[in-house]
């Protein structure tokens, strides 16, 4: 199995340019995929940095209907227009980034609703021996108060968004089980959770942002959350790697605790 890093925030492999988004491509002995496809086409630029041939992925998952995932996906089918692209039912709804300064669009182009290789999942869905994506998470471990700003418009009116269109992806062979997720709005913890429901085990690899990052000061509350999190995730036995919207400070808190059980991520990394 291999994974790289195509795309995150921060700068890393030389030649490799960074942007607030995320992508991983994951070679396995059956499939070439990608999940997310960063904001733009910066992926695709670093693919032919690090030497990954695009034309030859056939799967392309977004794990939710965020622009900083799913922005570099109407490129991708230019370029590769046999690959299927799989995303959760309602994540081409309207998500906007609420504020008091105002409201911002970021989901993702509608017209990737119409591609003929757009495969829309209602729920959790076994590919082959070596992919299951999965959805139907819940759960109030640790939520993040970020998600507080983030809405669905319906009609003139925000909602709450539930993140019912975040979906994760269990890759296996050979005895090795990696978790990829994208933000883990849904919480990691709550997402362990219902991947120990479906497979009675914890996967060896994680590899996921654990949307931590605020604006605004942590209080003594969030970085005692953060804590908690970083012990629960030890407990689990899994090697972590995060990054994106995890933020630098919440890493450092978690890395004191986890030390070599949680790396941080930066765009072009080779993980596997």
């Amino acid at each position: 199995m291999r994974i790289v890093n195509l795309v995150e925030d921060t700068p890393g492999s030389p030649g490799c340019g960074y942007e607030h988004g995320l992508s991983f491509y994951v070679e396995t002995r059956k499939h070439k995929l990608l999940v997310d496809s960063g904001a733009t086409d910066l992926f695709r630029y670093n693919a032919q940095t690090l030497g990954i041939d695009l034309k030859q992925v056939d799967i392309l998952v977004l794990s939710h209907g965020h622009y900083d995932h799913g922005g570099g996906i109407a490129a991708f089918t230019q370029w590769n227009p046999e690959a299927s692209v799989y995303m959760k039912s309602g994540a081409g709804a309207a998500y906007y980034h609420v504020k008091d300064s105002g409201a911002k669009y970021i989901g993702i182009d509608k017209n990737i609703l119409q591609l003929k290789q757009c495969v829309t999942v209602e729920g959790d869905l076994r590919i082959d021996e070596e992919l299951f994506l999965f959805s139907g998470l819940s759960g109030e471990k640790y939520p993040a108060r970020g998600n507080r700003e983030l809405k669905r418009k319906e009609g003139d009116n925000f909602v709450q968004d539930t993140f019912d269109h975040e979906q994760c992806v269990a890759v296996a062979q050979d005895g090795l089980h990696v978790l990829l997720s994208g933000c883990a709005h849904n919480g990691i913890l709550n997402i362990l959770d219902r991947y120990a429901s479906i497979f009675h085990a914890m996967p060896d690899i994680v590899i996921s942002g654990f949307h931590l990052q605020q604006k605004e000061a942590y209080t003594e509350a969030d970085i005692s959350n953060i804590e908690r999190m970083a012990y629960e995730l030890l407990e689990t036995g899994a090697l972590f790697y995060t990054g994106h919207c995890t933020g630098g400070e919440a890493c450092g808190v978690m890395k004191k605790i986890m030390g070599a059980k949680l790396q941080v991520i930066h765009s072009g990394m080779r993980i596997l």
